[in-house]
């Protein structure tokens, strides 16, 4: 068969535009400890059919204690500044500058396994957020967390998220409710009875709730007489803008004492051929002169 020159400009092309042109720096993405293989199939047979799945008790309990009282301290706000945030509710934005504590959940090797295959290789953190919901908290409006991204559904997810229970998650104490099915809908609000589908996630502390970008939820309210703490990250496709501006919120000194996988997701890393440079160099070069200091 001959090779015509439009087949060579062509394999050329898809050769470019997959290759990793980093030579010192590899990516690192999918790395992490293998999960069990079971567990993570069935995680991903919920996503596709629901838009999200539950498993339970994934941090150990001294961690979630950790986390607890690492965190409290660092709140500022008694409340948000308007009814999505909750104005009975305490959010610690970008923490990851503060504390290492939530390192296991960025970078948790169950969340990690199912964005490897839903996502490309070199996804990033998104956003990071401690929430805790206080008593007589009203329910967050129902929403999808990639709305932003201005692409018409039904669609592939662009972002996905996970939420860690650090108290158990209760119909009663501000559970995250979600709508089975809702990631494969069009672009319309939900209808009252589709609103009234929605269900609580009931888990207990140490759990992990991880839900699809496209998939419709919103915080619960809170009817008990205890706050409910949870952790958030979310994750977007290596070609996404993430919400938070981590290049600015977190020092560079605070990411060259973290992980390959932290760094990796903070944006220090490369998505194939180029996207991510510094200066036409890989952005890890920055951190050089800090972990030899």
């Amino acid at each position: 068969m001959t090779t015509t020159r439009a087949d060579r400009t062509a394999r050329a092309a898809a050769d470019y535009n997959t290759t990793d042109h980093a030579k010192k720096y590899r990516s690192t993405a999918g790395s992490q400890p293998e999960v069990d293989e079971g567990l993570k199939q069935r995680c991903l047979a919920d996503l596709d059919e629901h838009g999200y799945t539950i498993v339970e008790n994934v941090l150990d309990p001294d961690i979630v204690a950790n986390i607890r009282s690492t965190v409290d301290p660092l709140f500022v706000h008694d409340g948000g500044r308007n009814a999505f945030e909750g104005y009975r509710t305490r959010r610690l934005y970008s923490p990851l500058d503060d504390t290492d504590v939530l390192d296991p959940i960025v970078e948790h090797p169950l969340a990690l396994g199912l964005l490897d295959e839903i996502f490309e290789p070199n996804y990033l953190l998104s956003q990071l957020q401690v929430i805790d919901i206080a008593p007589e908290e009203k329910a967050q409006g129902l929403h999808v967390d990639d709305l932003f991204y201005a692409w018409p559904r039904p669609r592939p997810a662009l972002g996905a998220a996970t939420i860690f229970a650090i108290d158990d998650f209760t119909p009663d104490n501000g559970a995250t409710v979600v709508i089975p099915g809702s990631h494969r809908w069009d672009d319309h609000f939900p209808t009252d009875d589709e609103q009234s589908r929605a269900i609580p996630a009931v888990m207990p502390a140490g759990s992990m709730l991880f839900f699809l970008g496209t998939t419709w939820h919103g915080g619960g309210a809170n009817h008990t007489d205890r706050s409910r703490m949870c952790v958030t990250a979310q994750y977007c496709r290596p070609w996404c803008r993430p919400q938070e501006n981590f290049s600015l919120s977190v020092s560079p000194e605070r990411v060259a004492r973290s992980s390959e996988h932290v760094q990796r997701l903070l944006g220090y890393s490369i998505h194939p051929p180029f996207m991510g440079f510094v200066r036409g160099m890989h952005p890890k070069r920055l951190l050089e002169p800090l972990e030899t200091a």
